[in-house]
């Protein structure tokens, strides 16, 4: 029994080191890939052509911002050096004027800045869906197993993003 006993732990243990090296010749096999996608965003031509776009269609709405709060600023100002010497029901006036231009402004900034965030995202995912695609050509075509974009370390052996910004940006 004991010679039983000592050719299944025998038997069981070559069969766990033979796993192992299985595992080791997989693991070399193994091809992992890093791109980093802010990198993508401020470096990839399609990204800067989104962000110009974006400036071009923001411009006009965002001097009409600026301007309101210059406005609002010289009217407050303004405001402030005359109401000592304004009559009660005129400064009440003036105050609830600039409270009004002010919700004006504010409404007129955060709806600004809503559509933008809006526009934006929908640039960036659009950057974004293009990127992946070439990911996955340059995965399929270096035969990677595993391509990872957020990381909290990365050896820069396993980087491809310069693979990815060259495709990208070669790409019409």
């Amino acid at each position: 029994m004991n010679a039983s006993f000592f050719s299944v732990i025998r038997a069981a243990g070559l069969a766990v080191i033979a796993s192992m090296m299985a595992m080791s010749v997989m693991a070399q096999d193994f091809r992992i890939g890093f791109v980093n996608t802010d990198r993508i965003f401020r470096e990839a031509s399609l990204a800067k052509a989104a962000q110009a776009k974006l400036e071009q269609e923001f411009l006009r709405r965002e001097k009409e911002v600026q301007n309101l709060a210059t406005q609002l600023k010289s009217a407050s100002e303004k405001f402030e050096r005359e109401a000592p010497t304004l009559p009660e029901s005129q400064r009440v006036i003036r105050q609830r004027q600039l409270i009004t231009q002010d919700q004006e402004f504010q409404r007129k900034q955060r709806e600004f800045q809503e559509d933008l965030n809006l526009r934006k995202n929908e640039e960036l995912q659009a950057v974004l869906e293009r990127a992946n695609r070439v990911i996955k050509q340059i995965a399929e075509a270096e035969k990677y197993d595993l391509v990872i974009q957020e990381a909290v370390y990365i050896n820069p052996k396993h980087d491809i993003t310069d693979k990815v910004l060259s495709s990208l940006n070669n790409a019409k």
